[in-house]
């Protein structure tokens, strides 16, 4: 089911405040993301991933073509509020998005704010703690967290407004490596357990392959699309367009060139062992 519909989408930024000069950011950029599914944006700095991420949740709206949340237009002001409330938005620093002196006082300050009784707002961060596994940790204050965590309160957040959708605009850009793989488990753990839609900014090639389907952004627009493995083993395109690919892909992708029979290029350092191992015994 089309949960998440964008259509023909040009946007662009005033330079200076001079409407004359501009910045086209996304060059009629189409793509759809279903119900439940995990998607991952991929691109180079500048690429227009951010401000496709703002656009999911009607931040911003195009300049020309369609954005729709569940049928909703994005374009249509009335529907701003439901539309965010379908769609959280987790920002890149987890710093920018922590308002309050607790953990859990945080994670109880979006439900506040869209009215949610009292009672309801207590179990809802109950809940949301418990699902990123910040539940030990709700009387703290978020200055005594590590970045990992920090984002794991910033995801709870918005878990307690109950969104059908997550946007994440890279979560872990910020993070040391334990970070990232405590906010990439959370985030998997979402998307399958409870089924909420994920689509996830990222520049790490080993978090997009985890993903059911990659988008990749290239100069505002859609570069290539497809799953992790359809997108990965287009090595030289991604390479022409100054972006990388996995280490276990790239270096199988090298092994190929030099004459060695590979079939298939693996996506991760398992894939890639048992593969290595498959040639060695021929």
């Amino acid at each position: 089911m089309e949960f998440i519909s964008v259509q023909n989408v040009t946007f662009q930024y005033d330079e200076q405040n001079d409407p004359v000069k501009y910045k086209l950011v996304l060059n009629d950029v189409s793509f759809e993301v279903e119900k439940g599914a995990f998607v991952a944006v991929l691109g180079h700095n500048g690429s227009g991933k951010s401000t496709i991420a703002k656009h999911l949740n009607a931040m911003l709206v195009p300049v020309s073509g369609k954005v729709y949340i569940d049928g909703m237009d994005t374009s249509d002001e009335s529907k701003a509020f439901d539309i965010r409330r379908k769609v959280g938005l987790v920002l890149q620093n987890p710093d920018n998005q922590l308002v309050a002196s607790i953990v859990e006082e945080d994670v109880a300050f979006g439900p506040e704010n869209i009215g949610i009784p009292s009672d309801e707002i207590r179990v809802r961060v109950d809940e949301a703690l418990k699902a990123v596994d910040m539940y030990d940790h709700r009387l703290k204050a978020p200055y005594k967290l590590s970045g990992g965590q920090k984002q794991r309160v910033a995801i709870a957040g918005i878990i307690a407004m109950k969104p059908d959708c997550i946007v994440l605009d890279e979560p872990t850009a910020m993070l040391d490596p334990q970070g990232r793989q405590e906010v990439i488990d959370t985030v998997i753990k979402l998307n399958r357990e409870n089924g909420i839609t994920i689509v996830m900014i990222t520049h790490y090639m080993e978090e997009a392959v985890l993903a059911d389907k990659v988008f990749v952004m290239d100069n505002g627009k859609i570069l290539t699309s497809g799953t992790p493995r359809e997108v990965f083993s287009q090595v030289e395109l991604l390479k022409k367009h100054r972006l990388d690919v996995p280490q276990a892909t790239e270096l199988c992708h090298k092994l190929r060139a030099c004459g060695v029979e590979i079939d298939q290029l693996p996506l991760t350092e398992a894939e890639c062992t048992a593969m290595l191992k498959e040639v060695l015994q021929r």
